[in-house]
């Protein structure tokens, strides 16, 4: 009995102490930038997008890769097929900003199982300049966009990346995705970089072409189902790091339904437990259930006010989300702590679903996770 009380005192004191420090250190990444990167740079930037239909505030996002701060950068929006619904709003949107160099390229090139990376190697090929950005199309850019990715560049960088910020979410099933994404997945992703670890996440990825068409250009990305995954490994292999920036971009949300949460995230986790099976294994013992449950064990055995004592530790674990949402400017309603609650429930049975199959739906197409990072 009284090893299993020390495993629960244990626990509760690493898993407090990871999550305390995991919010101070980000809370410190993002309040520490809040001046406007310097003005002075005038490095061309070649933006690639690959698009796929209509999503929720496609013509915003669209719009504000045309309403960036920044002299010298072209844009290439990426369509497999030219029957896309997305191909009209394009070309309004390019008509509209006829002083930003841009073009919208159609086809598909199949150098992989990945179909996002298929459709952007014809804009990694067109490119002009040797800096690129390789942006999802529902990342809402501000007009800093360029400049912060740069600022972000280091002597021993390979990659600046950015995960998504969810924004602007509608109904409870959007409230749940807010909650994976900001003070859960941007945070573990940020602390991951300020320890020196830092992974890179497709929504936004800045590249030197140079030092990746020394690994076989983009078509080295074709080595994992995830581009995000295998541009991670590359820079790795040049002794090169990946950074995220400090004050991730955002994405808007709308209307979200449950399976489309849940389904975005089994992918998620079925890709991190493909590719990087170590980092994925602690994922587990993440959120705040069983933190709150070894505390119970505590206020039981020593007798302490039983739902007083686990309410005071909850209030402590999701307040520090709270503060930080806060500080960052990330989403924050009366909905967030209950969402926070939710999500951590789930998050046990994603980590147990993400090792019962194979299978995710990627843009309505049925794919599988075969191990080693290839798919069918």
């Amino acid at each position: 009995m009284m090893i299993l009380i020390d495993a629960a005192l244990a626990f509760c004191i690493v898993a407090s102490f990871l999550h305390v420090t995991s919010v101070a250190l980000v809370l410190g990444r993002v309040c520490r930038n809040r001046t406007v990167p310097s003005r002075t740079m005038n490095i061309g930037i070649s933006i690639v997008r690959p698009l796929c239909g209509i999503e929720n505030f496609s013509e915003e996002t669209l719009r504000s890769t045309f309403q960036l701060d920044y002299p010298c950068y072209e844009v290439m929006f990426c369509v497999a097929s030219p029957s896309d619904p997305v191909i009209p709003l394009v070309r309004r949107l390019i008509d509209e900003y006829p002083h930003v160099p841009s073009q919208l390229l159609i086809g598909n090139d199949r150098i992989s199982d990945n179909p996002k990376l298929n459709n952007v190697v014809k804009g990694w090929d067109a490119a002009e300049h040797a800096w690129l950005v390789m942006a999802d199309s529902n990342v809402l850019m501000p007009t800093d966009y360029l400049h912060r990715l740069l600022g972000t560049w280091r002597r021993d960088t390979g990659l600046v990346s950015s995960p998504a910020v969810g924004c602007s979410p509608n109904g409870a099933w959007a409230e749940l995705e807010c909650a994976f994404l900001n003070t859960y997945q941007v945070r573990w992703q940020c602390f991951a970089d300020t320890v020196g670890i830092g992974f890179a996440q497709g929504k936004t990825l800045l590249f030197h072409k140079q030092l990746l068409q020394a690994a076989g250009g983009v078509r080295s990305l074709a080595t994992e189902l995830a581009e995000d995954a295998a541009a991670t490994k590359v820079v790795r292999a040049q002794s090169l790091r990946v950074r995220v920036v400090d004050r991730p971009f955002s994405q808007p949300l709308g209307k979200r339904t449950a399976a489309e949460v849940w389904l975005r995230q089994l992918r998620w986790a079925r890709l991190r437990r493909d590719t990087f099976v170590w980092y994925f294994v602690p994922e587990l013992l993440a959120g705040g259930v069983l933190p709150v449950a070894a505390f119970g064990v505590l206020a039981w055995t020593y007798d302490w006010p039983f739902i007083s004592s686990l309410l005071v530790f909850a209030a402590g674990w999701y307040g520090a989300e709270a503060l930080l949402a806060g500080a960052a400017g990330w989403h924050l309603s009366w909905a967030s702590p209950a969402a926070w609650l939710v999500r951590d429930l789930l998050l046990p049975v994603l980590w147990l679903a993400s090792w019962l199959g194979n299978d995710f739906v990627w843009r309505d197409t049925q794919m599988q996770v075969a191990g080693r990072g290839s798919a069918a």
